[in-house]
């Protein structure tokens, strides 16, 4: 597909390395030639300068004959016009929005029709989301949802005392005495898909799948805490805060806010009536003393600065928090922070990549798509959802005898309500929902993909 990108920031970039891997041509516009230049030393694509919402602009890049506009400056006003002009100038164009101010959430929605708009993308909140699922499930480092909610795969991290430690996969429902599978493995940076002789070490990051009853059994058996969140400290009082809060609140969660700027903190008192707003450096370590840093049932890191972040995290886990929560800008940084203890780690920029990659494939063809697209262990991976078709291969086949490629493995089935761990006598049929994990070598379009033969 043709596809325009406005706007070379972080988001604009990523979408511009994902898509662009995939053999999606590729227009960026931007009105820095500094980052045009930047951008185009590392990937086959057209650079446009200029401003995105100029109808000039967009004549040039393409826009009469591109099939989609991610508008993803750092200005809404900009992006919403980008995607008005666009819309106008190609009604059949399919155009995405960035738009974080929560001010005009509610009105992108509503007039959707009138700025020509199919999706608007907050990172701020879909970060905030994510983390308040995370504060739910005390335990997991993530999880993800498939089959309109009837399968989970979750991230845990192997440490140094864990019984997982040094043990092969073969092995493990004797440890844990319940039946999961583990799909993904994450070591070093790079995503395996293991075999039953695999062997976890400590630092691994293993992705798991099992019915919710067993997941909460690998817990216990694991002696992994899981008490209840009930009061949640955050960090930082900037936009991603403001929406955790809300949605913090509307589930019952007592939140307190640290924040320095004595202005934001009587912003934050108006919107946030219910919430407790602190001034103060929540950098220092005197002062999350004072205020009973180990007294809460978790801390969530969201400063805009991904080093002070990580320093507060350590400190929390120094301090026995149960649950941390840490906000990165900058997702090249995990393969470092993989052996530290900073809890799970959210980025609103690649959360917003995720989702706007699923749509694109979406687009691509409708009959046989993937039904949702995860990115795991760091983008390495990725946890695939497809609804079996009459055109699919291998329908009713034992999976034992099917020739599946290497980097790939199907981690669940599902038959209707009933789901199952998927096994060499499993087999699908026509309607089922199978998800399955790749370490994202290759992308994967449809089912069929991943057969040898």
């Amino acid at each position: 597909m043709k596809i325009l990108i406005a706007g070379g920031g972080k988001v604009g970039s990523e979408l511009t390395a994902k898509l662009s891997a995939e053999g999606h041509e590729i227009t960026l516009i931007d009105s820095s030639a500094d980052v045009l230049e930047s951008v185009m030393e590392n990937f086959d694509i057209i650079a446009v300068q200029g401003n995105a919402a100029s109808m000039e602009v967009l004549e040039e890049a393409g826009v009469r004959d591109a099939d989609l506009l991610i508008a993803a400056t750092d200005a809404d006003e900009v992006n919403l016009l980008s995607c008005l002009t666009g819309h106008g100038m190609n009604p059949d164009l399919h155009t995405i929005g960035r738009i974080r101010n929560h001010e005009y959430r509610h009105q992108a929605y509503e007039m959707r029709e009138v700025f020509g708009l199919n999706m608007a993308i907050n990172p701020e909140r879909e970060a905030a989301v994510e983390i308040s699922r995370l504060l739910k499930y005390p335990g997991f480092l993530n999880i993800e949802t498939f089959a309109n909610g009837i399968v989970e795969i979750v991230s845990l991290k192997i440490d140094s005392s864990s019984p997982l430690n040094n043990i092969s996969l073969k092995k493990l429902n004797s440890i844990i005495h319940c039946q999961v599978l583990v799909c993904a493995v994450q070591r070093e940076g790079q995503c395996l898909i293991p075999d039953g002789n695999f062997v976890l070490k400590a630092n691994d990051i293993i992705y798991v799948t099992a019915s919710t009853n067993n997941l909460s059994t690998l817990l216990k058996n694991l002696g992994i805490i899981t008490r209840k969140v009930k009061h949640v400290l955050i960090a930082g009082g900037g936009r991603i805060s403001y929406y955790l809060a809300r949605e913090l609140e509307a589930t019952g969660l007592n939140v307190s806010i640290i924040e320095q700027d004595a202005d934001r903190c009587e912003e934050l008192a108006s919107l946030l009536p219910n919430a407790t707003i602190v001034i103060g450096d929540a950098s220092s370590q005197e002062f999350l003393d004072r205020e009973g840093v180990e007294k809460y049932d978790a801390m969530v890191n969201l400063t805009g600065l991904d080093e002070l972040n990580i320093v507060m995290a350590l400190y929390a886990r120094a301090r026995n928090v149960p649950q941390v929560v840490t906000k990165l800008s900058h997702a090249e940084h995990n393969k470092i922070l993989e052996t530290l203890p900073i809890g799970s780690v959210v980025s609103p920029k690649e959360l917003s990549c995720n989702t706007i990659v699923r749509y694109v494939r979406a687009m691509q063809n409708s009959a046989g798509a993937a039904r949702s697209v995860h990115m795991i262990a760091n983008g390495q991976g990725e946890a695939i959802e497809f609804m079996v078709t009459e055109n699919d291969l291998h329908i009713g086949e034992p999976l034992r005898t099917l020739k599946i490629r290497k980097d790939v493995l199907i981690a669940s089935i599902s038959h209707g309500i009933r789901t199952e761990i998927a096994s060499g006598n499993s087999s699908y049929d026509v309607g089922d929902i199978i998800v399955l994990v790749s370490n994202g070598k290759d992308a994967i379009r449809n089912l069929n993909d991943i057969f040898t033969d």
